[in-house]
């Protein structure tokens, strides 16, 4: 029976450089943790300072309850937000 003769294949030959390659970046720009970290303590202290002495803080007293948790909570979901920057 005849055999079928096989494919020529051509030699490999890289792409031609383009030039100069830019480095890609890793991780993240620096102002990124400390804002993410100052963002979760602020909006902890927030919550903690309200619940301990809110009677006693003009600003926090004039604001109904729930508008200081969410403000509290308002600074930890900034901090979850940034955090989605963080590499």
């Amino acid at each position: 029976m005849p055999e079928s003769r096989g494919r020529k294949r051509d030699d490999y030959t890289p792409p031609p450089e383009k030039g100069e390659r830019k480095v890609m970046k890793l991780g993240s720009a620096p102002w990124v943790a400390p804002t993410m970290v100052a963002l979760f303590v602020i909006g902890l202290a927030w919550i903690v300072v309200y619940y301990i002495a809110g009677p006693s803080i003009p600003v926090m007293k004039d604001l109904s309850p729930l508008i200081n948790v969410v403000i509290g909570f308002a600074f930890i979901t900034g901090g979850f937000i940034v955090s989605t920057r963080w590499r």
